[in-house]
């Protein structure tokens, strides 16, 4: 079985799972609070910057798979399924 990466790497849970488990491996070696708590943010922070990076790459991949020039709203909508402020949605139709 193989694993998406990818999927993984941008998953709340996953990165909430770590933050936990992090944590506690922490307190049960009796780290001060404010360790924890620096390295709960560095956790967050790598988070949010690795997921941000992947998804502006499943971006820009989907922009270059479509053969054809779109704006981000479109990408976005296709890609993440959401529609970004502004832009119509298939639904609005």
């Amino acid at each position: 079985m193989k694993i998406n990466w990818k999927q993984k790497l941008t998953s709340r849970k996953f990165w909430a799972a770590v933050t936990g488990f992090v944590t506690a491996i922490l307190v049960a070696f009796k780290v001060d609070n404010l360790t924890i708590e620096q390295v709960v943010s560095v956790i967050s922070a790598s988070a949010v910057l690795i997921a941000y990076i992947i998804g502006e790459g499943m971006v820009d991949a989907a922009r270059a798979g479509s053969g054809n020039e779109t704006n981000n709203s479109e990408v976005q909508t296709n890609t993440i399924g959401f529609t970004a402020p502004g832009a119509e949605s298939e639904d609005d139709e």
